[in-house]
């Protein structure tokens, strides 16, 4: 045998210095692939926790490797040719006899009969030698297993990959704070807090500061390596002042603690790192691609950053490069394919792209690239293609808000502003964003004050989202304003619009009788220069308009129209508000049953389109209907799940000021029959339901229509009907484990868990966990494949 090794059997992994956070999926998903596989390699971006995560891993295998667990740092090594010697000089492999043999020879004849894990570290700039190195080790030793961490693949025959994502950060709401449960299952804030408690003793997250870790933690994109550095920064600053020096956190970090790694002293050295193993023109495509905020399609890529030296065609190949080098990460893998760059990696492209004085060429090319998607989509709007146009739209939101930032900080540019804005009409009213719409409009608006159609157009959707927010004072103001200009520049198209918005108007102001002369006048105006779109809206208010004059029949033929002009134009989203109109209309009329029909099947498909706003007029309705019915309880329950998702579109809780006479009048009579206490109870039970919850809630046929039945329920199902899944996660459940350790479990995503949870839920009946774990223990017996 040449070599020999130095009689050390256990390995050389280091001992924790700090409390391993989280990572329990990743950890579990590892092992088990470990178990089945000779070569694993964790991909994932600088600073995102593969080194930690491996050695986390290998440690807990140590038991399964009798001849050890070996931990190879490669950061230092700098010199291919040095890698097996490296390695030779970890494991003590040495030619005892002074022969000059190959150190690839001696590893193969040392490692032979070896039961033995290898943790290759950082391999991505030494990659093909890495590659090299363990296909030949795994072909001459059976009883080897490497695993290895990389920015990229090693491309050998054999491997698995897994990808280390970020660690996970809370949504932030705006008109909710976070609770404490919420908070402590996200992996990114609890790093936080462990490591900031480390920096500084007593330090907690409580509701003083609870929303602003939480907004660190987002803003750092969960990277655990950029979340510690900025833990330690407690020791001298609030955290209030930590979150704004983030801004520029790369530079902010850098001041931090140092890392044990030499090239990993702080995050930047990680980037930078990364940026210098990238090829020329891989490195151009990622300055270019620093442009784009919250990631992007390939069209977009193709539009963008190509030009000299980068061709169009070689677009897609470059992109494919940086994911590989986990510079872009797959946002998704459904077509059409997304990218996206953590925002540690987009300041650092913005930064070579100053150098290079190319923003202002490259923030033009987004600005007009996005103007066009913009206009694209407005025609596409009230067509076959509106529910793929307004997905692109709500991916596209924060490239669109750069694009417009672009306009109004830009000289000369503040019409492309008025033009962008305006042509989101349809996208700010069905997102629920109708105050960032009147935001932009109104800088717009500030800076182009010059008469064009442009400004026509604006002003008057800006008079129709101002409507939406009952600010009736500046939406008359505005709509006068856009009047004026559009008779001064014969613009039909804008006074008709302003012919619709000043209808609406009318309708909110309870001037009825006035409201249907303007609005059929806006009708036949927007037939006479055929555009479907402001028919579609006109139609709409007239339905609603007769409906509270008290005319449901009227109302329910204009429903109809509505409904027709969608079929005709295959406008599938759109078909919601016609058929929720419908449903309206054939309740005032009395026909309840075949308006519940209605309501359910509308609320079924704005879930499917993401559509808030039509599913809390859903939920309303259908409040009404089940009081109409008796149902005081389900009618409470859903008014209260109406009430949440109405917060959530920024609507006043109640609704609309048009529905509020049905609102009231359907919550009279439940308090009535139910009393204040059970209503009340009721109510929140609704307000906790969630949207996916209420919605199931609602689709349920309810049990009994007369007003004997004030207490009915959605009737238990026995266990048989849940599948073999739904019996394994309600078990664990009934066990005590958290909604993150059945995912771990049973090697689910956490949401998929968490939606089977949900059904389970819906299936038996019951609305909170509390009661599943006790009907559980009651009911289910365990399953024989557990």
């Amino acid at each position: 045998m040449a070599g020999v090794g130095s009689g050390r059997v256990t390995g050389n992994l280091p001992s924790d210095v700090t409390t391993f956070v989280g990572r329990r999926r990743e950890s579990t998903m590892a092992k088990r692939v470990l178990r089945r596989t000779r070569l694993l390699t964790l991909t994932g971006m600088a600073g995102v926790g593969k080194t930690r995560l491996a050695v986390r891993v290998a440690t807990q295998l140590r038991d399964a490797f009798p001849d050890g667990v070996w931990l190879v740092e490669l950061a230092a090594v700098s010199d291919d040719t040095l890698l097996a010697e490296s390695l030779a000089d970890v494991l003590g492999v040495r030619d005892l006899q002074g022969h000059r043999c190959c150190a690839m020879a001696m590893l193969s004849d040392y490692l032979a009969d070896k039961k033995l894990l290898l943790l290759l570290d950082n391999c991505e700039h030494l990659l093909a030698s890495c590659a090299a190195l363990t296909s030949r080790l795994l072909t001459a030793a059976r009883g080897l297993r490497i695993l290895a961490t990389s920015r990229q693949p090693l491309s050998v025959t054999g491997e698995h990959l897994l990808e280390v994502p970020p660690m996970s950060v809370p949504e932030l709401d705006p008109g909710q704070p976070l609770s404490p449960r919420a908070i402590d299952r996200h992996e990114a804030v609890r790093l936080f807090a462990e490591r900031a408690a480390t920096a500084r003793p007593g330090f907690v997250v409580d509701a003083t500061n609870r929303d602003t870790v939480a907004r660190i933690c987002r803003r750092l994109d969960g990277i655990p390596l950029a979340i510690e550095l900025a833990a330690l920064r407690v020791r001298a600053l609030p955290v209030g002042q930590i979150l704004a020096g983030l801004d520029d956190y790369l530079e902010f970090l850098a001041k931090g603690s140092r890392v044990a790694v030499p090239q990993l002293q702080t995050l930047r050295a990680a980037i930078d790192w990364s940026y210098a193993l990238c090829s020329p023109l891989e490195q151009q495509l990622w300055a270019r691609a620093s442009v784009f905020a919250g990631g992007f399609d390939l069209d977009a890529a193709e539009a963008v950053c190509s030009g000299d030296p980068i061709v169009r065609e070689d677009v897609f190949e470059l992109v494919a490069a940086l994911v590989d080098k986990s510079i872009l990460t797959r946002a998704d893998y459904d077509a059409p394919a997304r990218y996206r760059m953590l925002e540690a990696i987009r300041q650092h492209g913005r930064e070579q792209l100053v150098a290079s004085s190319q923003q202002a060429v490259l923030r033009a090319r987004h600005r007009d690239h996005y103007h066009h998607l913009a206009i694209r989509a407005e025609r596409a709007w009230l067509g076959p293609h509106e529910v793929a146009w307004f997905a692109r739209l709500r991916h596209e939101h924060p490239n669109l808000r750069a694009a417009l930032e672009f306009c109004l900080t830009e000289r000369d540019q503040a019409r492309l502003g008025l033009e962008i804005t305006a042509a989101l009409l349809h996208y700010w009213v069905r997102s629920c964003c109708l105050e960032e719409g009147r935001r932009w409009l109104r800088r717009a608006l500030e800076l182009d004050r010059q008469p064009s159609r442009q400004r026509a157009k604006a002003l008057w959707v800006s008079g129709w989202l101002t409507l939406q927010h009952a600010d009736m004072t500046t939406a008359l103001s505005l709509l006068k304003q856009a009047d004026v200009l559009a008779r001064q520049l014969g613009d039909e198209p804008a006074l008709a619009y302003t012919t619709l918005c000043l209808g609406t108007a009318a309708f909110f102001q309870s001037d009825l009788h006035r409201a249907v002369a303007l609005l059929e006048d806006a009708l036949a105006h927007h037939h006479a220069l055929a555009h479907p779109a402001g028919a579609w809206l006109a139609l709409g208010y007239l339905a609603l308009t007769t409906a509270v004059l008290g005319q449901p029949d009227i109302s329910v033929g204009f429903s109809r129209e509505r409904l027709a002009l969608c079929d005709s134009r295959g406008a599938s989203a759109s078909r919601i508000y016609p058929l929720w109109g419908l449903g309206l209309g054939e309740w005032l009329s009395g026909g309840r049953q075949l308006a519940g029909r209605l309501i359910r099947e509308t609320i079924e498909t704005a879930r499917d389109f993401g559509d808030e706003w039509a599913v809390a007029h859903c939920l309303e309705t259908l409040a009404w209907i089940a009081g109409t019915d008796g149902l005081h309880m389900r009618a409470a329950r859903l008014l209260g799940a109406a009430h949440a998702v109405w917060r959530s579109t920024g609507t006043p809780p109640s609704g609309p000021r048009y529905l509020t006479s049905w609102h009231d009048q359907c919550e009279q009579r439940a308090r009535i029959t139910l009393g204040d206490k059970q209503f009340g109870a009721a109510f929140r039970q609704g307000t906790r339901f969630g949207i996916d919850h209420a919605v199931d809630y609602a689709l349920v046929e309810p049990v009994g229509t007369t007003t004997t039945v004030a207490h009915a329920v959605i009737p238990y199902h026995r266990p048989a009907l849940l599948t073999r899944r739904e019996r394994q996660v309600a078990e664990l459940r009934s066990k005590g484990l958290s909604t993150e350790d059945i995912a771990a479990t049973l090697l689910i995503a956490p949401h998929a868990a968490e939606g089977h949870l949900h059904r389970i839920l819906i299936k038996l009946g019951l609305t909170d966990r509390a009661q599943l774990a006790a009907w559980i223990t009651e009911h289910l017996p365990p399953s024989d494949d557990q």
